[in-house]
């Protein structure tokens, strides 16, 4: 079998990752170590895995990925973005290939698309 599973490398863990929790539903699935400063997570968004890397990194540097996410209704989870510490970068447009898709960055500035079928 073979899977990506993507991973974000961050400086500030606690809130990308609640950030995913409270905009995507993320559920946190494994940490590491068990026991004292957090490492690695992994979180699951559906049927999907993310890591999250407790390093510091320059977060001001562009991202070159995007993360595309399906949800049930993007213009019900916009709202939920700025609300997690995120940024939207406009409204949602229904794109001539069936899909409805808004952009948005998650508080380190990671691209994130927020993906329904229309």
């Amino acid at each position: 079998m073979m899977a990506i599973q993507p991973i974000i490398a961050t400086p500030n863990l606690k809130a990308v990752q609640a950030f995913y929790e409270q905009v995507l539903g993320a559920t946190e699935v494994f940490r590491y170590p068990e026991k004292g400063r957090v490492f690695y997570k992994t979180v699951k968004i559906g049927d999907a895995e993310l890591g999250l890397v407790a390093e510091k990194v320059d977060v001001s540097a562009p991202s070159r990925i995007t993360l595309s996410i399906a949800v049930a209704d993007v213009n019900a989870v916009l709202p939920l973005v700025e609300a997690a510490g995120g940024r939207v970068q406009g409204p949602s447009n229904d794109m001539p290939w069936g899909q409805r898709v808004a952009h948005v960055f998650d508080p380190d500035g990671n691209a994130v698309n927020l993906t329904q079928d229309l």
